[in-house]
């Protein structure tokens, strides 16, 4: 009874949100998004154009890199399910990984002119990796952990989703807006992307600072399970038989890898398809504005839809702006109202897919008797860090098969080709397989009596 009355509690005071904590939350993500948008958009074309590395080798880098991923989220997950201190469990990763996060994004785009090739290559594998596999997990999972312990509430995890992604959207915008100005403005060379990445850490540095100071953690274990440490390869084996889980994961490398071959061509559509690179800007922010707008009318539709039927909506309306891009040409009017549509499709996928990876905990709770908000989590950063790696690799992959020349200024019939396949033809079948994957998930309608089930233990 006492555990029963103490849950309830927890849950009474984890359903009032206040607005000032859902920024706070939200703005770990503009943080993140330093780094996530900057790989997206723009890390291939700064090593091509810029550093003189081949898109091939890179692309290959960051595949292999892949493989490393998956080790250190799980680990991340187990460290953050393990940690124990006045701030919690994922608030003090927040804190202490700052700084190296700032850092590392300096790192990452500051390849030394005078390297020879193969140090260079050396060079982007070690500090690709820093950034990727170990500073951006010891970052990511706490905060993707975060929303599942600030409230077990389903619609407040989708209302602190909305707020992540919004200020994620944020993140996006002053990337995608101020990058290439503000490296014309520090010179328009490889140093100018240094010191363009320095004043972007610095304003990291500040959202995380907010982020760990405006939040609190609310939700804790049993008193049975308050101080169980569950055994890493008992917590493996919980997390694979969380189908819901499993789901949400491949959903989720689906969902990054259409984000990285997208975002990541962007730059290359805007330069050679449409004929000046400075069109990036306006057609991203577009894209971006609109999904900032529709993200604050997407908590009615996950309320009464439930956020998988919202997932799958944004993704087919995903689709229908890469058709509008196939279409519409070079039309300038019509690409902007291909990017507005596409805002309003990222709405729809980025408002729930976050939230989705915190109700799976409660699901594997009452499946297995673990609950491991951590290793659950893992999730989050896996998807991106394994879709981000996968779609620069593909990127890659196919600029290099197209005869893409990073130094050319006219490119090739087939490397125009391989552009627009990385902009609008594979998105559209990626996008289609997260549809069919989403198609079975059916926690929207159990969430609730799993919940009580597990209150009245």
């Amino acid at each position: 009874m006492e555990f029963e009355a103490s849950i309830k509690k927890n849950n009474i005071q984890s359903s009032r949100i206040s607005i000032g904590e859902r920024f706070a939350y939200g703005c770990g993500d503009l943080g993140c998004n330093i780094i996530y948008s900057a790989m997206s958009a723009f890390l291939l074309f700064y090593y091509t154009d810029y550093a003189g590395v081949s898109a091939a080798a890179v692309g290959s880098i960051m595949f292999i890199s892949r493989l490393l991923d998956g080790f250190s989220d799980l680990a991340m997950g187990v460290i953050v399910d393990r940690t124990k201190s006045k701030y919690g469990k994922a608030r003090p990763w927040i804190l202490r990984m700052a700084v190296p996060f700032a850092i590392a994004a300096v790192l990452l785009f500051s390849v030394p002119a005078n390297l020879g090739d193969t140090a260079k290559l050396v060079y982007v594998f070690i500090t690709y990796n820093l950034v990727s596999t170990i500073i951006y997990t010891a970052i990511n999972v706490p905060y993707a952990t975060l929303n599942s312990l600030i409230t077990q509430d389903q619609y407040e995890r989708g209302v602190l989703s909305i707020f992540r992604m919004i200020l994620a959207t944020c993140g996006s915008l002053i990337i995608n807006g101020l990058t290439l100005p503000l490296v014309e403005y520090f010179g328009n060379n490889a140093s100018a992307w240094t010191k363009t990445f320095i004043v972007f850490g610095v304003a990291s540095i500040i959202v995380f600072l907010i982020t760990f100071v405006g939040t609190k953690e609310r939700v804790v274990s049993s008193k049975k399970e308050k101080n169980e440490i569950v055994p890493f390869k008992v917590g493996i084996k919980a997390l694979f038989k969380n189908k819901y889980w499993i789901q949400i994961t491949l959903c989720l490398v689906c969902i990054f890898i259409v984000f990285s071959i997208n975002g990541g061509s962007s730059v290359y559509y805007a330069k050679f398809i449409l004929g000046d690179e400075k069109l990036f800007a306006p057609i991203n922010m577009t894209s971006n504005i609109s999904q900032i707008i529709a993200m604050f009318i997407m908590a009615p539709f996950i309320k009464k839809f439930g956020k998988r039927n919202v997932l799958i909506s944004g993704s087919v309306i995903l689709i229908l702006s890469n058709i509008m891009f196939m279409v519409g040409g070079q039309s300038y009017f019509s690409i902007i109202f291909a990017s507005i549509i596409k805002g309003i499709g990222n709405a729809g996928v980025g408002a729930t897919m976050f939230a989705i990876v915190s109700d799976t905990i409660e699901y594997g709770e009452w499946k297995t008797g673990y609950r491991t908000e951590g290793l659950i989590n893992s999730a989050s950063s896996f998807g991106f860090k394994v879709g981000n790696g996968l779609g620069s690799a593909i990127l890659g992959a196919i600029l290099s098969i197209g005869g893409y020349i990073g130094s050319a200024a006219v490119q090739s019939d087939s490397a125009i080709m391989s552009i627009k396949v990385c902009f609008i033809y594979l998105p559209i079948i990626i996008t289609v397989l997260q549809i069919i994957i989403m198609s079975f998930y059916k926690l929207d309608k159990e969430y609730n009596t799993i919940l009580q089930a597990l209150n009245n233990k």
